[in-house]
């Protein structure tokens, strides 16, 4: 069963962030009785355990435009090097710490300089590099669906996913999203999502002439 979906038109950009706050409560709500175990999973996020990608989802949540740029300069402009040190102070001691952290973030809207619905790409994306290798599905409404893979379709901006689907047609088969033109690519919009941001075991829910090109683009960046 779905999600109710939020009350807000996702086509504007002021209203991307009731999309983002009910995607982190949906998140919140599904790891909420993880075991140990669980969350040191490894996350499709290579490196990164299950809770770590959690980590950098709150970190995100927190990092307005100047703690950004302050990072960046005391990282020398290394963003991989931002990256983990924004995790690192998110991780808490324990992973219940890093949950209730995470939770205190919901409503947030700070963000770093980049668009409202590049934060939604990061919590749908990253929500799902914690999801499937868990075994938990989560119903995402259609409109947010699409609405973020209208973004990426023609966004090299946070990760080269226009780039990654040059040349091919993507088309979904649960809602109308529909980009491109070349060898077909085909599946449910989160599928093409993630496929799309590089998510190669996404490529197994995927049919089309196009699944095999896409796959070997992942292999190479």
């Amino acid at each position: 069963m779905s999600d109710p979906e939020p009350k807000a038109n996702p086509r504007r950009a002021s209203d991307v962030w009731p999309l983002i706050h009910a995607e982190r409560a949906a998140l919140a709500a599904d790891l909420a009785n993880l075991t140990d175990e669980q969350w040191v999973t490894p996350s499709l996020c290579a490196g990164l355990t299950v809770r770590e990608v959690l980590a950098h989802l709150t970190s995100a949540a927190g990092l307005g435009p100047v703690r950004w740029m302050a990072g960046v300069i005391r990282c020398r402009f290394d963003f991989d090097r931002q990256v983990a040190m924004r995790l690192a102070e998110q991780l808490g001691a324990t992973a219940a710490e890093t949950h209730d952290r995470f939770r205190r973030v919901v409503t947030s809207t700070t963000k770093p300089p980049v668009p409202a619905v590049a934060m939604l790409g990061e919590t749908v994306v990253h929500g799902e590099d914690i999801r499937r290798p868990l075994g938990i599905r989560r119903e995402h409404p259609i409109t947010t669906l699409t609405r973020l893979a209208e973004y990426y379709q023609g966004s090299d901006l946070v990760v080269p996913a226009k780039g990654r689907i040059g040349g091919l047609r993507l088309a979904a088969t649960d809602g109308p999203f529909t980009t491109g033109s070349g060898a077909l690519v085909s599946g449910t919009t989160l599928a093409l999502t993630m496929a799309m941001t590089g998510r190669a075991a996404y490529c197994d829910d995927l049919e089309g002439d196009g699944v095999a090109i896409l796959r070997d683009r992942m292999k190479t960046g």
